[in-house]
């Protein structure tokens, strides 16, 4: 296994990092000689499990660091880049910024027995959805803890352009992630920052299983993507890790779809 980023002083900052491809993509890169700050927000009753996910993450040999508070808190937030800025010091930097943040409003739009789906829903999803992948960048901006060369890397969904039932307000979130994205990418590239969006293809993670009719979406995955297989968490979170990659360098404000060519047929 190589590790590149290995005594480098290079951080990845991993918002909602305890799960799925935020836990895949913190595991991998850690492998590669990155250290990890994952900030997650999760329960007593899940400690024990997110423990030994972590305690994976440590046995690379890396620097770690887990903050179990709300990543959207602006309060919170900033302690946290205080943190770091403390412990980083002036050699080390964040390479990696990836944005996973999975907290949002699955309702329907019409409903006879159970609430529907009203305007602060939509405010709630798209702000920790979308917005905050802004709010983060500008707080590690300002802090001067980017990289020279630094990569920001957010998740979004085929739920971008299909419409999926109980999804509007996430749906709305994911094509504002991607729009945000591509701001970042135009305005802070003099600044030696890349910014993408990977879309996964249809990964059997706890967000997924919240969605209405996700079997049948698993279902229909099955047939119609070209390997007969779902997407992993492992799939994205090596995509990731390539992104972070010096070779990497030249590919800024793009979704990529990482789904084995589901989205071709």
């Amino acid at each position: 296994m190589t590790k590149e980023f290995q005594n480098k002083n290079y951080w990845a900052l991993v918002l909602g990092g305890s799960s799925g491809l935020g836990l895949a993509t913190a595991k991998k890169l850690a492998k590669h000689g990155m250290n990890v700050c994952v900030v997650h927000r999760n329960s007593r009753f899940q400690e024990a499990e997110i423990t030994f996910e972590f305690n994976k993450i440590k046995a690379e040999g890396i620097q770690f660091l887990a903050f179990n508070v709300d990543a959207i808190n602006a309060e919170k937030r900033n302690e946290i880049i205080s943190e770091l800025q403390q412990l980083l010091g002036k050699e080390g930097k964040i390479k990696t910024l990836v944005h996973s943040i999975a907290k949002g409003n699955l309702k329907p739009m019409v409903s006879d027995g159970i609430p529907t789906l009203k305007n602060d829903d939509f405010i709630l999803t798209i702000n920790a959805m979308a917005i905050s992948l802004h709010d983060w960048t500008q707080a590690i901006f300002e802090a001067k803890l980017f990289a020279e060369d630094a990569r920001i890397i957010s998740f979004t969904s085929e739920g971008n352009t299909k419409a999926w039932k109980h999804y509007a307000a996430v749906s709305a979130a994911k094509v504002t992630l991607e729009a945000i994205t591509r701001s970042i990418a135009l305005e802070f590239a003099p600044h030696g920052i890349r910014a993408n969006c990977i879309q996964a293809g249809v990964t059997d993670t706890t967000s997924l299983r919240l969605i209405s009719g996700n079997e049948k979406m698993k279902a229909h995955t099955l047939l119609r993507n070209p390997f007969k297989r779902l997407t992993t968490p492992d799939d994205v979170a090596n995509v990731v890790y390539l992104l972070s990659k010096d070779e990497a360098g030249w590919i800024n404000g793009t979704i990529i779809k990482v789904d084995g060519g589901e989205h071709i047929s």
